[in-house]
């Protein structure tokens, strides 16, 4: 597959007591190397299903995800793990930051976890706070930092390792509309000048404007897939 992502109808279906749940039905899709791709969705969807089954936190009941050509489904648990920890950065609508350790400790978790050496683990970090303009904050907490400067400190950790997508699940659902750009901005500009592939999802017609691709998800199915002409670029 010539594709960094490539689906072929993707099943995902839960057993929720007697009733046979659809979360996804049939999707198949390719994202190339380099794009910045908007899902979008009401609540309940699948849209969830489909970004949890990208970024290897679940299985497709049938069907098959291939990664950087890597037929997931044939992969491990421990072999997932290691996918998620070298290939994926995610970013979710809570910063999951800890609360007791700083902007800088908190990045280089990723390559701690990897076991690279202490010296490695603080440069990158401090190189991945650069990346996302939070040079000079490396020592402050979270709580000293703004809702957004969080945000952002969760993409440095996200791409500390240096992953083949940044996995993006409402990263501004907690942000105000100003922090929300800022973090838009942030994202825009890795993928158009770093070109880190990035797939986000949101609910927001003005956040997903920022891609250059649009999925829309409903009932389970891929219902359209457009090109879009960013009106940040």
């Amino acid at each position: 597959m010539g594709s960094l992502i490539a689906c072929q109808d993707i099943w995902k279906i839960y057993r929720l007591g007697d009733v046979d749940v659809q979360a996804l039905r049939g999707v198949s899709l390719e994202i190339a190397q380099g794009e910045f791709v908007a899902v979008m969705g009401a609540s309940g969807s699948g849209k969830t299903t489909l970004m949890n089954i990208l970024g290897c936190l679940d299985q497709p009941s049938r069907g098959h995800y291939w990664l950087n050509g890597r037929d997931i489904g044939r992969l491990n648990q421990n072999e997932l793990a290691e996918i998620r920890n070298r290939e994926i950065g995610f970013v979710f609508q809570s910063f999951n930051l800890i609360p007791r350790t700083s902007a800088l400790e908190n990045v280089q978790l990723p390559l701690f976890y990897r076991g690279e050496p202490l010296r490695v683990q603080r440069a990158q970090a401090a190189a991945s706070l650069a990346r996302v303009g939070l040079t000079g904050r490396e020592r402050h907490y979270p709580a000293q930092l703004s809702g957004g400067q969080q945000q952002r400190v969760a993409i440095a950790r996200a791409l500390v390792a240096s992953p083949s997508i940044l996995l993006a699940d409402e990263p501004t659902g907690n942000l105000d509309t100003e922090s929300s750009r800022e973090i838009m901005a942030v994202l825009e500009r890795l993928n158009q000048q770093d070109r880190i592939t990035i797939v986000l999802v949101t609910h927001e017609a003005e956040i997903a404007a920022y891609a250059a691709r649009e999925l829309v998800v409903k009932d389970g199915q891929l219902v359209s897939d457009r090109r879009t002409t960013s009106t940040h670029a």
